[in-house]
């Protein structure tokens, strides 16, 4: 129950911005939804008068569907034939008096009788207002359907009954094909109807923003929720419930995390007879748990493939996200650090940047990372959940970030440059240099789900996925140019987790692989010198990389008699490379230049030693400019 506390916590502190709209970074509106309220899309908005009467009526254009309405615990959960209105706004079938008139089909209870009872002992409590009564007194007259076929926002077919899906033989009764089928899924009747009170004389607040018309509800609502039980979120005797929100990652979700609605032995095995013998939780705190966690998924969660990764503080709601890379979260690296010989200086300044955003957060501050999803349509589960002391939380986002590190050129800046920085990537690139960048989101959200620990609980990264991104790097020729140079970093950053090399090339490092990968990014880099610049074809370092990489002393005779005409195009420039493939090969024992497979230290060297040879390349040219 941690999590929901903590998200019932996270309601609290942020009580002031309970129906506010706001937009998030999609351009979509979003708010902190109050107790005993939901959100739905709206297809049609009816205005009345103070007095009760029709106004007008507008079709909800799709980017202002979303409406905040009133909601019980019925209403919230209802599905199929079962009759439980919305307080105020709702569908045609219970809004609309003269639904059946036009139609439409009921059971054996009226939706609309049920309805405006409902809404009657809302108007005639102690928090009824004047907008309740003016939108109550018209309803009550039921004659909805009629006054929108009147204003032209629904249609009807030649026997008078609402038509229920468009086609053209209609034409000949209607112009042109009406708005309202360019929202509506299903036929007319399925249309959700909002209300507001329309007055010439000032502009009213709208009913679904109108902070008053929240409390007054939710005031009216409180007293008739359930019996007291001890919750097990709070620890507190109060109103309880055993239905629970829906809709947590997007409008149209019908997925509950928490559901106990299967009597028929497969919930509770026998074990129980009623889900409140499990565990109950009261009203109060499971909407605030759940409104707060479809807030929090709006305004910074990360979706993929319906997964949410959601990270947040219990007061401080924006943390750096452990899913990014060294650069988005540390800043611009300055160029005398990102070209050093060591990671030291990198690290400091890393921590440095780090502890900026650690001093900003409250002192009693906790860090949550949650992630959950949805196996079926009806049922969600919380696959991930850790809630860490601030400290903590920085010391082990620092140590990753300073440890799974190497040199990376991938990521643009403001001015839309390249840009090397060093550090870690963030999780969904290493998902696209192990398995590629059309990889499916369902492989993409599992890789970013089991890297988790990795970086929470200092856990060796899966070795599935080192495997396949050091493969994929040591296949340059299946992918692009700049596709390949991605993967190679990312998977040199990987594998630096465990080996704790510097970037910098290190001259003194004799270990075979690290030497045989030295060797191969000489031989790179004398090709590419000797070739036309127009000339794009890969060098035959590259071609013959995945083979190196299995059968190294085999593969090295072979790339070193391929790359001779490109040595002796050269001409003496040649011998400045060819020292270094000698003081390379000096160092091989003889004993280990065999065709035993090479570890991913190969790459580490082939990395650092082309890196250098570029650099010091790039300073000649400058000094002859």
């Amino acid at each position: 129950m941690t999590w929901l506390l903590n998200l019932q916590e996270t309601y609290d502190a942020n009580i002031k911005e309970v129906g506010n709209i706001n937009k998030n970074r999609f351009n979509r509106e979003y708010a902190l939804i109050p107790v005993a309220h939901t959100t739905q899309n709206a297809h049609i908005e009816v205005n009345v008068t103070g007095e009760g009467e029709f106004h007008s009526a507008m079709v909800v254009e799709k980017d202002d569907a979303s409406t905040l309405i009133p909601s019980t615990v019925d209403s919230a959960s209802r599905a199929g034939a079962v009759v439980s209105p919305y307080p105020l706004h709702d569908k045609l079938m219970y809004t609309a008096g003269d639904f059946s008139e036009y139609g439409g089909k009921i059971g054996k209870k009226n939706p609309f009788e049920a309805y405006i009872e409902q809404l009657e002992q809302w108007v005639l409590s102690p928090y009824g207002n004047d907008k309740l009564r003016a939108i109550y007194s018209y309803l009550k007259k039921g004659q909805l359907i009629s006054d929108l076929v009147k204003e032209k926002i629904l249609f009807l077919d030649g026997e008078g009954k609402l038509i229920k899906r468009w086609n053209k033989k209609y034409d000949k009764l209607h112009e042109e094909r009406p708005r309202i089928f360019s929202v509506v899924a299903g036929d007319q009747g399925s249309a959700f109807v909002r209300f507001n009170v329309y007055s010439p004389n000032e502009i009213l607040t709208k009913p679904w923003r109108d902070k008053e018309m929240f409390n007054s509800f939710i005031n009216f609502y409180e007293r008739q929720v359930g019996n007291e039980d001890v919750c097990y979120v709070t620890g507190e005797v109060l109103p309880s419930t055993d239905k629970h929100a829906n809709k947590i990652r997007h409008a149209a979700d019908k997925a509950k995390l928490i559901s106990g609605n299967d009597t028929r032995g497969f919930t509770f095995r026998g074990k129980f007879n009623k889900s409140d013998e499990v565990a109950s939780i009261s009203y109060n705190a499971s909407q605030k748990a759940h409104n707060a966690l479809k807030w929090l998924i709006e305004k910074q969660g990360r979706v993929i493939d319906n997964r949410v990764f959601l990270i947040w503080g219990n007061n401080t709601l924006e943390l750096p996200d452990l899913q990014e890379d060294s650069f988005h979260l540390g800043g611009k690296i300055d160029e005398d650090i990102s070209l050093a010989t060591t990671n030291s200086e990198y690290a400091a300044q890393f921590s440095k940047a780090i502890d900026g955003y650690k001093h900003n957060l409250k002192f009693e501050s906790n860090i949550n990372i949650l992630v959950i999803d949805s196996a079926t349509t009806g049922r969600m589960a919380v696959l991930y959940y850790r809630n860490l002391d601030k400290d903590l939380y920085f010391e082990r986002l620092k140590d990753w970030h300073t440890s799974c590190v190497w040199l990376h050129r991938y990521v643009k800046n403001d001015k839309n440059e390249w840009i090397e920085f060093i550090g870690a990537p963030a999780t969904k690139d290493i998902a696209f240099a192990a398995y590629g960048p059309k990889a499916d989101e369902k492989i993409v959200k599992g890789l970013m789900e089991r890297m988790l620990p990795s970086i929470l609980e200092g856990r060796e990264i899966p070795q599935d996925i080192i495997f396949s991104a050091f493969h994929r790097a040591s296949n340059p020729v299946s992918m692009e140019r700049w596709e390949w140079e991605k993967t190679l970093t990312v998977a040199c950053s990987l594998i630096n987790k465990k080996e704790r090399l510097d970037v910098g090339l290190d001259k003194n490092n004799d270990d075979r692989d690290y030497l045989f990968g030295r060797l191969l990014a000489v031989a790179d880099v004398l090709e590419r010198s000797a070739m036309d610049s127009e000339e794009s074809r890969s060098t035959n370092a590259i071609r013959y990389m995945n083979s190196f990489s299995n059968h190294p002393a085999r593969t090295w005779n072979t790339i070193q008699d391929s790359i001779q005409p490109y040595q002796a195009r050269l001409g003496k420039r040649a011998t400045y490379y060819t020292k270094i493939i000698d003081e390379i090969g000096s160092k091989i024992k003889i004993e280990d230049f065999n065709d035993k497979p090479l570890s991913g230290k190969y790459l580490l060297g082939m990395y650092s030693q082309r890196h250098e040879l570029y650099k010091k390349k790039d300073k000649e040219e400058n000094k002859k400019e």
